[in-house]
């Protein structure tokens, strides 16, 4: 019989093995988050392992996904295509049945290599050839859906232990696919802790900043990229000379910002590269003009922004707008002249803004990362 520490003994700390890949920004931030989670409930509890399974395990050109998939992202055609080619319960299955001898030896090696007390994906392309490769020995499962709405089929193999979604949409469409209900958490999408965090002096930050603090201000971004539409967007506003303040997010894109610094500005601008201060920034502004990525639209929540949504990955961000405006949190504006009217509507009628700010703050789900590493911790047999 094994016996358990006494008090003050410490026990072995579990460990959580992460799958997630960086095709797209929100597999890898919803795992920073959640691993943030885990040491802010559980200190010293955990060793927690991040694993980008197509970039180390799978064989090529698959281990190349992280590099094709901004190129291929940009071809709307391109994405709609695969996305509802491979969706569907027979449609799914038999791309798992096709793909997994071939990434066969690079997934078994995966569970050889980081023994788990229970592992943690966050990625569809991995679950149900994970389940295969682990057959002879299964180890505790969750699975956590980054998508808001359109979830694909590939999400979902009723093996795991447990599926967590962030809407009541995404709940449905489980079931539809056949995850039990008794397996079934309706939380959200786990956002970093610094996202739940107030701004306290607001007025005070953006003095510090040198925005106006007599004008409404605009936050528009494209990702940590700077991908989209955005230059055509941030002209579009310019052009329609808003009694406003413009701040715009170039991320990683030099070209873009250097383009917008060539601009002639009819408003007030402030032009940024890459921030890793974008709660400040989302904190501080009264709109937010972005693509329709279920991150961005979840930290927007929390913020209590409304959204103006001018771009979306055809299939997989399709739910994420009807969304958003069946919540009356914002508005699907995809050429710019919507974007401008629809900003034009809240800029010169603050209380229809204040409205759509209410109905995101209403949305948010700011603690959703806390409750999944409570949930994590359940599953290993962690107290708090």
């Amino acid at each position: 019989m094994t016996e358990q520490p006494g008090p003050g003994e410490s026990q072995p700390r579990k460990r959580i093995l992460f799958l997630f890949s960086d095709t797209g920004g929100g597999h890898r931030s919803a795992t920073e988050a959640m691993i943030e989670a885990l040491d802010l409930e559980f200190p010293g509890r955990f060793d927690t392992t991040m694993v980008d399974f197509f970039r180390k395990y799978y064989p090529s050109p698959l281990r190349f996904a992280p590099e094709i998939y901004p190129p291929i992202s940009r071809v709307p055609q391109a994405w709609r295509f695969t996305f509802k080619a491979s969706d569907g319960r027979n449609r799914s299955r038999a791309v798992t049945q096709i793909s997994y001898p071939y990434v066969r030896r690079g997934a078994q090696r995966l569970v050889r290599e980081n023994p788990a007390d229970l592992i943690v994906s966050v990625h569809p392309l991995v679950n149900t050839h994970l389940m295969r490769a682990m057959r002879k020995s299964p180890r505790p499962y969750i699975t956590v859906v980054t998508d808001l709405v359109s979830t694909h089929a590939l999400w979902f193999d009723r093996r795991a232990d447990l599926v967590v979604v962030a809407t009541e949409e995404a709940r449905e469409k489980a079931i539809e696919y056949g995850i039990a209900e008794g397996n079934l958490r309706v939380i959200g999408l786990p956002v970093a802790e610094r996202f739940t965090q107030p701004l306290v002096d607001r007025m005070g930050w953006r003095e510090r900043m040198g925005w106006r603090t007599d004008l409404p201000v605009i936050l528009l971004v494209g990702g940590g990229d700077g991908m989209g539409p955005l230059k055509r967007v941030a002209k579009a506003i310019n052009e329609a000379e808003l009694a406003a303040t413009l701040v715009v997010i170039c991320g990683r894109n030099a070209e873009l910002r250097a383009d917008l610094e060539r601009v002639d500005w009819n408003m007030p601008v402030h032009l940024y590269g890459f921030t890793t201060e974008m709660p400040q920034f989302m904190a501080a502004s009264d709109m937010l003009v972005t693509k329709a990525g279920p991150g961005t639209i979840s930290e927007a929540f929390i913020s209590g922004l409304p959204l103006v949504l001018y771009s979306r990955l055809p299939g997989q961000e399709d739910g994420n707008v009807s969304y958003v405006e069946k919540l009356r949190a914002g508005v699907w504006a995809p050429r710019p002249r919507e974007v401008v009217d629809a900003l034009r509507r809240w800029v010169e009628d603050p209380v229809a803004r204040e409205k759509a700010a209410e109905a995101s703050r209403r949305a948010a789900k700011p603690e959703a990362a806390r409750r999944i590493a409570r949930l994590i911790a359940d599953q290993v047999g962690v107290d708090s």
